[in-house]
């Protein structure tokens, strides 16, 4: 075996956002000499194999995260699938000490999962809620949050400390005894300087079935626009699939690469307001239109503080009307925002020498 350090890194499968978030931090990993070993389930999983596939890749219990098909019945179906997400993490931590012993790790990186974590080595959280949005339970959800970071030596902040920030109230608190470090935005996309060859791009992301009720929702409604438009599905799936209709063309994914040039290559972007695709943006430096998960409270949140901003429009999914898009114009997107800030991997991975 390698004397190199072996670091476990661990995004949720929530969507794909948890994981592509990581994929800049596994290329530091790699440049800095450690060995990064990828621990995820479901589309999560499958991404980052296609995205390093000479890396060790460990599948653990999965959460099942499932969103209902209302927006209001959110917070219900969460707290009906809770026993199935403790069961997973009680399954993940055994699962943890295990890989420890096995694959003699040195250090671990858990992008919100919650169960991957150990006492004997350095663990880390990365989160960019602090708080969790869930109305008028948020002070508890929240401080269940903030009880499970504390049990890592560090949680990392992917955003700005100061006033000028992406995730506001999410991910600053007012006072606080975790041991926070802010790391500036993650993103695994750059600024390119490419001729424009879509009006629009579409990508979606998140748990089902809410990705697909959204697929269909704006490929009825594009049939009506002018523009030309790319649609990735954000369907992770053995094989790339092209297919296209009259002005759009439609992709089930793409690898980053592919995604850095068509980002590049596009006026305009319509999406989720996941946090992950805001950090994205703002390096892209891009204008947009949100549409948030139905009944997800942080996009929602996201979504209404970048209008209020005048960065970026938004609509509910159910009253969202391809007309709707004419009101990017009204806004200035995240052009000329602060993102010369980069990530100082070299400082964050000294806690891995450290014992």
């Amino acid at each position: 075996m390698s004397d190199k350090k072996r670091i476990l890194i661990a995004p949720l499968n929530w969507g794909l956002g948890h994981a592509t978030r990581c994929i800049p931090i596994i290329n530091a990993l790699l440049s800095q000499d450690f060995t990064p070993i990828i621990a995820s389930d479901g589309v999560a999983l499958a991404l980052l194999k296609k995205e390093f596939p000479e890396l060790g890749a460990v599948q653990l219990p999965s959460y099942q995260i499932k969103y209902p098909k209302k927006g209001k019945n959110f917070k219900l179906k969460m707290l009906l699938d809770t026993p199935k997400m403790l069961k997973a993490i009680k399954n993940e931590k055994k699962q943890v000490k295990q890989l420890v012993k096995e694959l003699k790790l040195d250090g671990i990186i858990s992008d919100n999962r919650f169960g991957v974590y150990h006492k004997k080595i350095p663990s880390v959280f990365i989160t960019h809620q602090l708080n969790v949005l869930t109305g008028n339970t948020t002070w508890l959800s929240s401080k269940m949050h903030q009880s499970i970071i504390k049990k890592f030596k560090e949680c990392w902040v992917p955003d700005f400390k100061g006033d000028i920030n992406l995730s506001g109230r999410l991910g600053h608190l007012e006072k606080s005894e975790l041991n926070i470090k802010y790391i500036g935005p993650l993103s695994r996309l750059s600024k390119r300087d490419l001729p424009k060859k879509y009006d629009t791009m579409v990508i979606l992301s998140g748990p089902e079935p809410q990705r697909t009720l959204l697929e269909e929702k704006l490929s009825a409604e594009l049939k009506s626009y002018k523009g030309v438009v790319l649609f990735v599905k954000g369907k992770i799936e053995p094989e790339q699939k092209i297919t296209e209709e009259n002005n759009i063309t439609f992709y089930n994914f793409m690898n980053s690469e592919e995604l850095e040039a068509a980002f590049n290559e596009s006026e305009f972007v319509v999406s989720r307001s996941g946090y992950t695709t805001i950090m994205d943006l703002a390096k892209l430096e891009k204008k947009a239109f949100f549409i948030p998960t139905p009944g997800q409270y942080e996009q929602e949140y996201l979504a209404k503080r970048l209008k209020k901003s005048r960065t970026i429009p938004f609509s509910t999914q159910e009253k969202f009307k391809i007309k709707k898009l004419e009101k990017i114009n009204n806004y200035r997107g995240f052009i000329g925002f602060n993102n010369n800030s980069t990530t100082n991997f070299e400082d964050l991975f000294t806690l891995f020498h450290s014992e």
